[in-house]
């Protein structure tokens, strides 16, 4: 009897046992399953992490790894500057000799600046030799001046050369100055040569010469000179004088520019250099 009921609490116990254990694999296998699903989904966004991030990468311009940049072989360009000589789309090649200055002018360059006053330092008190000096003709009229149209013209048109003593330059015009072996007088915005101050007075250009920042004419001529030899019309010394040379490279550049072509110092001249 007693060993009958050990046999039947054993029978019960094992029926018992196997359940339990049955659940308990059960329920790890559950837990590993979760577990490994979890690593998946982290090792999934980790991926997609590193792609955006490479997408990103290739988006940057300035990525030298970007598949799509255009810069390559480039180095130290700057592609969305205008004024970059290497930018494509550099509207400035093939234009030498063009007015920059021009503030009408369609190509004008961003960021151009009017050409600046400068000091030259000319041996004004000495009479020059290279450039042959004029001679002083009573009544002379300036050549073409009839056909030259506008205010900016007028005192071309009217102008003779006037011989008169020192005395009566100096009560008609409040500054005379001397400037390589001549006399200018200031008319009215001005330079004009002042014929009779002065025995033996020498003269490049008999006409006149207009006048800006308070310059004495040889400066304005050598700042002219400069602006000419910068835009490629002239190739001569800057010597502050008005000879051939230079009255030809002015002739050129106001041909060049739809100007008059006075080949002499004008207002419409020196603006157009951007002088004025």
């Amino acid at each position: 009897m007693k060993h009958n009921v050990m046999r039947l609490f054993f029978v019960l116990a094992c029926c018992l046992a196997i359940p339990l254990a049955a659940h308990a694999a059960d329920q790890d296998n559950n837990n590993k399953k979760k577990k490994q699903g979890g690593q998946g989904q982290q090792q999934q966004q980790h991926v997609q992490q590193q792609q955006v991030g490479k997408q990103g990468q290739h988006q940057n311009a300035g990525n030298p790894n970007n598949p799509n940049k255009g810069n390559k072989g480039n180095k130290g360009n700057n592609w969305n500057n205008p004024n970059n000589p290497n930018n494509p789309n550099y509207s400035n090649k093939g234009n030498k000799g063009k007015n920059w200055s021009n503030a009408n002018n369609p190509n004008k360059v961003p960021g151009w600046q009017a050409n600046k006053v400068k000091h030259f330092n000319l041996p004004t008190k000495t009479t020059p030799t290279k450039v042959a000096a004029v001679n002083f003709q009573q009544g002379r009229h300036i050549q073409g001046s009839r056909n030259w149209q506008g205010s900016s013209y007028t005192v071309f048109r009217n102008y003779t050369p006037q011989w008169h003593d020192q005395v009566w330059w100096r009560s008609h015009h409040n500054r005379v100055v001397f400037v390589f072996g001549g006399w200018y007088a200031w008319n009215a915005g001005w330079w004009i040569p002042a014929w009779g101050y002065a025995p033996n007075a020498y003269y490049a250009y008999d006409g006149p010469i207009y006048g800006y920042n308070n310059l004495p004419p040889d400066q304005v001529i050598a700042n002219v000179q400069t602006a000419l030899q910068e835009q490629g019309y002239y190739q001569g010394e800057v010597d502050g004088l008005l000879g051939e040379q230079t009255r030809a490279a002015i002739a050129d550049y106001q041909r060049a520019n739809g100007l008059a072509e006075t080949a002499a110092i004008d207002q419409p001249t020196l603006e157009s250099l951007g002088m004025t």
